[in-house]
């Protein structure tokens, strides 16, 4: 998602240093106008916002605590980590960087590679009113911002997100089998429901998806599970039980480990109903 994201702040006439581990992955925007860091510590220096994009808040955090990166920041320099993490990571480095002098915002995204292209992505912003009316225009060459509250709460908004997310795919996958197996035609019935109560992006997309049997991955199922592994530690530490996200995770976990399905996009669960009904996968 990191390189559409780039893009649009390119077309929006940012300035954008481009880095990633995998040098062949940021390649690319050079031809669209990026500079191509040699390394992070390259990226960060002169920059006015650092936009974080990685796999969870370990990655981050590990650049966050790194003294050379540090050094190199930008006096107010504002930080934007739009992976998805758990809160408590998100809270750890805007006390970090805030004690430095710089800025911090959690902010996660939700809408996938599409969403990112479209330049439609939601966006959901933790930390201060202010640093966050600072980052506005970034945040809107990309889709479209809320600012949800104090450090931390980006991350949670995400893992609600992510939450809603999960439980819907269950729901779907579920009515899609139920159809298909009464006879009923799938796409038929989606566009049946298209605009009624149970209508979603979820029915729409992932319905079809799951009809067709397309499981390129779009949302990787092994990032949904860490999202509701995630869901469920916050869940925990509130001292809530959240049975419904907590029995999805389970199936997709099983999905994952005993179906190899970590690296197919998360509308797979499906697949997973169907071999827990004895059907053919």
């Amino acid at each position: 998602m990191g390189v559409p994201m780039a893009r649009n702040l390119l077309k929006a006439g940012h300035d954008v240093t481009v880095w990633n581990r995998t040098a062949a992955r940021a390649e690319p925007l050079v031809a669209d106008g990026a500079q191509l860091a040699a390394d992070a510590v390259q990226a960060v220096q002169g920059a006015e916002f650092v936009i974080t994009m990685l796999s969870d808040g370990f990655a981050t955090g590990a650049l966050v605590d790194d003294p050379a990166i540090q050094a190199a920041l930008s006096p107010g320099a504002i930080w934007i980590d739009m992976s998805s993490a758990k809160p408590e990571h998100a809270r750890a480095q805007h006390a970090t960087l805030t004690a430095l002098g710089f800025g911090h915002l959690d902010a996660p995204v939700s809408g996938g590679t599409k969403g990112a292209e479209d330049a439609t992505l939601a966006i959901m912003v933790g930390g201060t009113a202010e640093t966050f009316e600072a980052a506005r225009a970034v945040f809107e060459a990309m889709g479209r911002p809320v600012h949800v509250g104090p450090s931390g709460t980006g991350q949670l908004s995400k893992l609600a997100n992510q939450t809603i997310v999960a439980v819907t795919i269950s729901a779907v996958a579920e009515a899609m089998l139920l159809v298909e197996q009464g006879g009923a035609d799938p796409a038929a019935v989606r566009a049946a429901l298209k605009g009624g109560f149970a209508d979603s992006t979820i029915l729409q997309q992932h319905g079809e998806r799951m009809t067709k049997g397309d499981f390129e991955p779009g949302g990787l199922t092994k990032f949904q599970i860490k999202d509701l592994n995630n869901t469920l530690d916050e869940a925990e530490s509130l001292g809530l039980s959240l049975p419904a996200t907590e029995t999805v995770r389970d199936r997709f976990q099983h999905f994952s480990d005993a179906m190899g399905g970590a690296e197919k996009d998360h509308s797979g669960l499906y697949l997973e109903l169907k071999q827990r009904n004895g059907l053919a996968t």
